[in-house]
């Protein structure tokens, strides 16, 4: 018989990102809020770190360097049917969300996800969702990520990230020139 790991009191958490700075930062919130932290840059680390230890919760980046973090939340999910993940990711749509839910994950949450917005959705009780955040970022502002992540994965070149963005490069560059929105 499982236990649900809310309730157990269990705070063991396997982070899997392939971004070295968000990982740290993370994982040094979440160790802060009382997790007992394991870091994997891959989805084949991520994997051995499910089969040695099953932890009881999993935040999982969705596109990683060697494949898809949906390997690592049904890995766990088969390895510890208890056990609570969810997906980050910076590209977000409904058939990728649905997906992660369907292998198990919890929730499925956009980059940048605060840390707070994290541990309410591990620890939302089942069949909950965790709370809105109080501060949403506006549409504006998650359009400009957007723009600047696809920009960063197009090695800062204008005109191939207009192309991929399907948009007019002088628009792309009034957009990169003007300051982050609120």
């Amino acid at each position: 018989m499982t236990t649900n790991v809310a309730i157990s009191g269990e705070r063991t958490l396997l982070i899997v990102e392939d971004d070295k700075s968000l990982l740290q930062r993370l994982a040094r919130a979440m160790e802060g809020r009382g997790f007992t932290v394991t870091m994997a840059e891959s989805v084949a680390d991520g994997l051995h770190h499910v089969e040695r230890a099953p932890p009881a919760f999993a935040v999982v980046d969705m596109r990683l360097g060697d494949g898809s973090g949906l390997d690592v939340i049904s890995a766990l999910k088969k390895r510890r049917p208890d056990a609570r993940g969810i997906v980050l990711t910076g590209y977000g749509n409904i058939a990728t969300a649905v997906t992660a839910v369907k292998l198990g994950a919890v929730d499925y949450l956009s980059k940048p996800a605060d840390a707070d917005d994290v541990v309410a959705a591990l620890l939302a009780l089942e069949g909950r969702k965790a709370d809105p955040p109080e501060n949403p970022m506006s549409a504006d502002r998650v359009r400009w990520e957007h723009i600047q992540r696809i920009y960063e994965l197009c090695g800062r070149n204008v005109s191939e990230t207009a192309r991929r963005l399907n948009m007019h490069r002088r628009t792309l560059q009034r957009i990169l020139a003007k300051r982050a929105p609120k």
